[in-house]
C-alpha cells in the first residue's frame, strides 16, 4: 500500500491533504523518499539524450517533485501548527537534507545547460509570453544560486545552504520554546486593574488550559500581550509583560539566538560574495521591484523623519494626557505607549478600543471577509464536507464563483495553542496550475487568537481584525490565479509585490458597508453605531507615527545588517548602534527584534526584505485611491480590472508592468503619505 503522504491526494475537489492519515514518525521516511524520486526526475531530465526543448526541460521540470511538494505541505503544517519534541528533532534532521537536495538540483551541471540552451532560444522555443516568463524565472533562479560557479564554489555554497537550514531551525524553535512559557500570571482581582472583560475571559481560559484555573495567564504572544499592554492600569505589570515579550530569543541559556544571527550574517555574506554580489541585500532585492537596496533605503528614509515627527507629537498628546489625569512620571517608557495612547484615543477621538471590540467578533469578521470577497471578485464561500483537518480547531470552506465553478478550498486555523508558531499568516496547501489539466488551489490562514470561556464570543482588537483581512488578501491572491505552470502560480510573486493584495483588502475592514452589516454587539446583536463608524473614520491615522516608527525601525535594521559584509555583526551592538543612529525615539522598540526575528533569520524568505511591507504598502495606497476615485471601494470595474491585471497573473508578467496594467501608470508614493496622515513633501513624490 502506498505512503499516503506520498501519494496523490485523495478525496473530493481534486483531492485534499490526508491530514487523518499523518504519523509523525512517517515525516521523515517520506521526505527521504519523496527526495530521492525528485532527484531521480530531475537526472532523467538532465541526461534526455533529446535536444533541450521547453518541453522536455521546462515543462518536465514543473511536472517533477509533485510528491514532494505534497509531503513538505503536511511537513510544514506540523512544524508550525502542531510542533512537538518529536517534530522537532524531524525539523533539524530533514532540513539540511532539503537544502542539500536543492543545492543538488540547482548545482546540476548537465541539467544548467539545457535550461540555459531553452532559455537563450525562447523567442523560437517559447510559444507564448507566459513560457518566455517561466524560462526567465527558471533561468534566473539557477544562476542567482550559483548554477555558474566552480566547483569548489558550489561544493561551499551547499555548505553555507546545509548550515543555513539547520541555523533557521534552531532559531524558530527557540522563539517558540521562549512563547511556550506564560510570560505573567495574574492571581488576584487587583491585577486586572483596567482590563476589559474579553481581555479578562482570555485570560482565565489561558490559565485554565496552562493548569491554573482561577488565574489568569496573559501568553507571551503578541496576540496576548499587546491588550494587556493596551488596557492595563498596573504599570509594574505592563513592564513585567513587555520585558518578557521583548526579550524572546534574548534570555541567555539554551533558547538565545544571538549567537546564532552572528553566524547567519556570516554565512549569508559570504554566500553573496561567491555568486559575484557585494552584499546578501544586493543578491537579495536585485529579484525584486526595487532592484536595489538603495532604492529600497530611499523609500524608507522618505518615510522615516515624517514617522518620527509624528510620534514626538504623539508622546506630547500621551504627556498631556497623563498631566490632565494627575499622573506624573518623567518618560513615556515602551511599556506606557499602547496604554497611553489608547487613553488620546478615547479623549481625542471620542472611541477607544473598549468600546469597538464588544463588535468585533471573530466568526462576525470571518462572514464580513468572505461578503467582501464575494462583492469584489464574485467568490462564495460554503462550508466543505468530508475534508479531513489536522486538529479539531480548523474548520474548511470550498470556493466558488458565481457560475458554481469551483475555485478552490480555504482553510482556517484561528487560536493558538502549544506548539504553534505566533503571529499570522497565509500557506498555499496547493498551487492553482493548469499543466495538465485544471488543478485548483487549496490555501490557509491561521491565527493566533486566544480562546474564550465557552460559550462567550471571541472578540478582537481592531489591529487584529485588520490582521485577518490582511491574510485573507494572501489567501485571495491565491484563489485568484489562474496560470498554467506552477511555479508562477498565485503568490509566488515578487517579496516586495506579495504583499500587495494582503495590504490593500486592509481597507475594506472600515468600509461602512461592512461595519454596518456584520459590526454587530456580541450581547444585544444591534450593528455598530453610524456615531462610532464615523469615530472609527476619523481615527483611522491616528497613531500612524507609531505604526510606522515601529515597522520601519525593524525593516531598517534588517537591511543595514545585510549590507554588512567585512566583519561579524553582534546583534545587541548592532542592533543599539544602528537604532542610535537614526535616532529611533525611545518610548518605542522594533516591531521585532534581532534575536526574535522570525521573518528575517528563520528562513531566506524576508532577509533583506522586510521592506517589502513598505514597498507593497505604497501600491495598496495607490491603488485603494483608483477605487475612492471611481465609483467608491466596491466599484465593479476597478475591482475587475486588479482581479485581471494584479492578482489573477501570478509571476508570468513583471509586477511593475502588471501595476501599470491595472492603474495605467506607476505608482506615486503621496499616496501613501496621505494614507499615514503624513506631509507629502517635495521629497515624497513620485513613483518608486
Amino acid at each position: 500500500m502506498e505512503d499516503p503522504l506520498l501519494a496523490p491526494w485523495p478525496g473530493p475537489y481534486g483531492g485534499v491533504p490526508p491530514f487523518q492519515s499523518v504519523k509523525v514518525g512517517a515525516l521523515a521516511p517520506a521526505l527521504d523518499a519523496a527526495m530521492k524520486e525528485q532527484l531521480a526526475a530531475v537526472e532523467r531530465i538532465a541526461e534526455d539524450p533529446a535536444p533541450p526543448t521547453f518541453e522536455n526541460t521546462l515543462a518536465a521540470l514543473e511536472r517533477s517533485g509533485r510528491a514532494l511538494r505534497r509531503v513538505r505541505t503536511v511537513f510544514g503544517v506540523w512544524t508550525a501548527t502542531l510542533s512537538s519534541p518529536e517534530v522537532r528533532a524531524i525539523e533539524k534532521e530533514v532540513e539540511p537534507k532539503l537544502a542539500a537536495m536543492d543545492d543538488r538540483i540547482v548545482q546540476n551541471e548537465k541539467l544548467f545547460r539545457r535550461i540555459e540552451a531553452v532559455y537563450d532560444a525562447r523567442e523560437t522555443a517559447c510559444k507564448d509570453a507566459e513560457q518566455k516568463r517561466l524560462a526567465w524565472r527558471v533561468h534566473t533562479r539557477f544562476v542567482r544560486a550559483g548554477a555558474r560557479l566552480d566547483a569548489a564554489g558550489k561544493q561551499r555554497v551547499a555548505e553555507i545552504n546545509q548550515r543555513l537550514a539547520a541555523l533557521f531551525t534552531a532559531f524558530r524553535q527557540n522563539v517558540l520554546a521562549d512563547e511556550e512559557v506564560v510570560a505573567l500570571l495574574l492571581r488576584d482581582q487587583k491585577d486586572l486593574a483596567g482590563l476589559p472583560p474579553a481581555v479578562r475571559s482570555a485570560a482565565a481560559a489561558a490559565a485554565a488550559a496552562a493548569g491554573h484555573p482561577g488565574r489568569w495567564a496573559i501568553l507571551n504572544t503578541r496576540s496576548s500581550v499587546e491588550p494587556f499592554l493596551t488596557y492595563s492600569a498596573r504599570r509594574d505589570l505592563r513592564e513585567e509583560v513587555w520585558r518578557a515579550f521583548v526579550s524572546r530569543g534574548d534570555r541567555g541559556g539554551d533558547h538565545d539566538n544571538k549567537e546564532i544571527i552572528t553566524e547567519i550574517l556570516a554565512l549569508r555574506a559570504e554566500r553573496a560574495k561567491l555568486r559575484g554580489y557585494p552584499t546578501h541585500a544586493h543578491w537579495r532585492v536585485e529579484d525584486t521591484m526595487a532592484r536595489t537596496p538603495e532604492r529600497a533605503l530611499a523609500l524608507m528614509e522618505t518615510v522615516w523623519p515624517a514617522a518620527v515627527a509624528r510620534v514626538r507629537e504623539e508622546v506630547a498628546d500621551m504627556k498631556a494626557r497623563a498631566a490632565a489625569e494627575g499622573v506624573k512620571f518623567s518618560a513615556i517608557e515602551p511599556w506606557d505607549y499602547r496604554y497611553w495612547a489608547e487613553k488620546v484615543r478615547k479623549a481625542k477621538y471620542d472611541v477607544d478600543e473598549d468600546e469597538v471590540k464588544p463588535y468585533l467578533q471573530l466568526e462576525r469578521l470571518r462572514e464580513a471577509m468572505f461578503w467582501v470577497a464575494g462583492k469584489l471578485f464574485d467568490f462564495h464561500f460554503a462550508p466543505a464536507k468530508d475534508v479531513p483537518v489536522q486538529h479539531p480547531d480548523v474548520r474548511v470552506w470550498e470556493v466558488k464563483d458565481g457560475g458554481g465553478r469551483l475555485v478552490g478550498l480555504w482553510y482556517f486555523d484561528p487560536f493558538a495553542r502549544d506548539g504553534k508558531q505566533s503571529g499570522a499568516w497565509m500557506n498555499a496547501y496547493r498551487r492553482q496550475e493548469r499543466l495538465d489539466g485544471a488543478v485548483t488551489p487549496i490555501v490557509s490562514n491561521n491565527a493566533n487568537f486566544v480562546k474564550a470561556t465557552p460559550g462567550e464570543p471571541v472578540l478582537v482588537s481592531w489591529i487584529d481584525a485588520k490582521t485577518l483581512f490582511h491574510e485573507f488578501g494572501h489567501a485571495l491572491h491565491g484563489l485568484s490565479s489562474s496560470v498554467t505552470y506552477p511555479s508562477l502560480s498565485g503568490t509566488d510573486v515578487a517579496r516586495d509585490y506579495v504583499e500587495f493584495p494582503s495590504q490593500l483588502l486592509e481597507r475594506w475592514l472600515a468600509t461602512p458597508e461592512v461595519l454596518r452589516r456584520f459590526a454587530v454587539h456580541f450581547r444585544t446583536g444591534e450593528p455598530m453605531p453610524d456615531a462610532l463608524v464615523r469615530k472609527i473614520a476619523r481615527a483611522e491615522k491616528f497613531n500612524q507615527g507609531f505604526d510606522t516608527v515601529e515597522y520601519l525601525s525593524a525593516a531598517l535594521v534588517d537591511m543595514k545588517a545585510h549590507l554588512v559584509a567585512d566583519r561579524p555583526v553582534h546583534p545587541a551592538s548592532f542592533e543599539r548602534e544602528t537604532l542610535a543612529a537614526l535616532r529611533m525615539p525611545r518610548e518605542i522598540v522594533m516591531r521585532h527584534r534581532m534575536p526574535q526575528f522570525l521573518h528575517v533569520f528563520a528562513g531566506d524568505g524576508y532577509s533583506a526584505g522586510y521592506y517589502s511591507y513598505l514597498w507593497s504598502d505604497t501600491l495598496s495606497a495607490d491603488a485603494y485611491e483608483a477605487f475612492t476615485e471611481a465609483g467608491g471601494p466596491y466599484d465593479q470595474g476597478v475591482a475587475t480590472r486588479l482581479k485581471r491585471f494584479a492578482l489573477s497573473v501570478g509571476d508570468t508578467v513583471d509586477p511593475a508592468e502588471a501595476y501599470r496594467s491595472f492603474r495605467g501608470r506607476d505608482p506615486d508614493v503621496r499616496a501613501l503619505m496621505r494614507r499615514r496622515g503624513f506631509p507629502e513633501g517635495a521629497g515624497a513624490a513620485g513613483g518608486h
